[in-house]
């Protein structure tokens, strides 16, 4: 315990730098409690402990009524680690000195959290007290991108909707106005994509980001096939055949890997996401993992793009060990984070174990926030780093006989050095 709290301290001086999340850069912060009792942890923890979905996400009442809801359904989550963050939040900014969050003392705790949210400075006061760095963003295709720091708020190109809904036509008019592109021919629209790409290098971008279905497989589709594949979905988008989605989706999908390769722009693969497997979820509340996923169908991928960087997160730690070894053969493959349903201590610390075990040290990328908040990214990197310091104590310093300072340089490197080097370094 004293080497783990040792490790912990070292650990917890550092920097932030968070590689992925869902922060919305010219409304970073929340504005009332309800905008965190609002994550899709709490609205899906709590419908699936008891509470009705309309009920949740009825539209005509004001934020003060969700939350007076989502609360009185809070304590069968009292032993979640999700709970923990909220809490842990609440006592640090807003003055709730219990260990819960419930009716006797939620009306405090969100008039304290209005003040402070509303107060000038607010943002800065987040940022600067826990030295978060730099945030990658996730920004479709489209997003302008302008109105906030690109060296703080860092460009991530997202590209779900090109390669999974480009033939519906709310993505297609969105494709339209962001590059000025009617055609179909494959080639055109590869033109198109490398100006999107080109257009977010020109801010700073830090990477590209897809998520994945267990079912896909990324492979070189010929020109011919893709013109027939596109022609296709645009023009049936709902009734087409699975053939022609399946080999649009690899074409626009390897023209992505193309232009990254081209750049040099890492590309961000998170990998096993099945959607609406339960469709009367809340939202958000609806995906979950498959673990019949393997990472052979990406081992021609990665073959063809030797030089380019693939930061790869697994929805289900069942994947970690495949991925782990992926990483030990191919200089290319990049272990990033802990994703999702994979995001709670017990499974870090087996997947952390692994790849500390297994994975060279400059490969690792340790932990995302994945937050929409800028409150919630503090205490996210601090549960990781707990468990780091845990795994650090026991398997290198206990098992190894490694000293805690050299524990807390492994630390370091994984947590911050890595992901500077992977993404800031470039995008200057």
């Amino acid at each position: 315990m004293e080497l783990s709290s040792e490790i912990l301290r070292g650990l917890s001086a550092l920097p932030i730098f968070d590689p992925h999340s869902h922060i919305v850069p010219l409304q970073p912060a929340a504005r009332t409690l309800t905008d965190l009792l609002g994550y899709h942890y709490y609205t899906e923890l709590v419908h699936s402990a008891g509470a009705a979905r309309s009920w949740i996400e009825q539209a005509d009442i004001t934020p003060h009524e969700r939350a007076r809801r989502i609360v009185q359904h809070l304590e069968p989550l009292s032993n979640t680690v999700q709970y923990q963050w909220l809490v842990e939040i609440c006592q640090r900014w807003f003055g709730l000195t219990e260990e819960r969050l419930h009716a006797g003392n939620w009306e405090e705790v969100y008039q304290s959290a209005e003040r402070r949210m509303a107060a000038p400075g607010w943002i800065d006061e987040l940022l600067n007290a826990d030295r978060i760095e730099a945030i990658l963003l996730t920004n479709d295709f489209d997003d302008p991108l302008s109105g906030w720091d690109l060296q703080r708020y860092v460009p991530c190109l997202r590209t779900d909707d090109i390669v999974f809904h480009f033939g519906r036509p709310d993505v297609r008019r969105r494709w339209l106005a962001a590059t000025n592109t009617e055609s179909l021919e494959p080639v055109t629209i590869r033109e198109a994509i490398a100006g999107l790409v080109d257009r977010f290098c020109e801010r700073r971008a830090a990477a590209c980001a897809i998520s994945l279905p267990p079912d896909f497989c990324p492979q070189r589709i010929s020109l011919g096939r893709a013109a027939t594949a596109l022609e296709a979905i645009v023009r049936d988008e709902g009734s087409s055949q699975a053939s022609h989605h399946r080999a649009a989706a690899q074409f626009l999908f390897w023209t992505i890997a193309e232009q990254c390769a081209a750049r040099q722009l890492p590309f961000d693969l998170m990998i096993g996401v099945n959607r609406r497997v339960y469709p009367h979820g809340v939202y958000q509340g609806q995906d979950l993992f498959d673990s019949r996923v393997s990472l052979i169908q990406y081992a021609d991928l990665f073959n063809s793009f030797p030089e380019l960087p693939f930061p790869i997160s697994v929805l289900a730690s069942t994947t970690n060990q495949e991925l782990a070894s992926y990483a030990w053969i191919f200089p290319n493959v990049i272990t990033n984070g802990h994703w999702w349903y994979s995001n709670t201590p017990s499974w870090i610390a087996r997947d952390l174990a692994a790849r500390l075990e297994a994975v060279p040290q400059n490969k690792q990328i340790g932990y995302y926030s994945d937050a929409y908040k800028l409150e919630f990214i503090a205490p996210k990197f601090q549960m990781y780093r707990r468990v780091m310091s845990r795994v650090l104590a026991e398997d290198f310093c206990g098992g190894r006989g490694w000293s805690v300072e050299r524990a807390v340089a492994l630390g370091t490197e994984i947590l911050l050095h890595n992901p500077r080097r992977m993404f800031v370094s470039r995008s200057s």
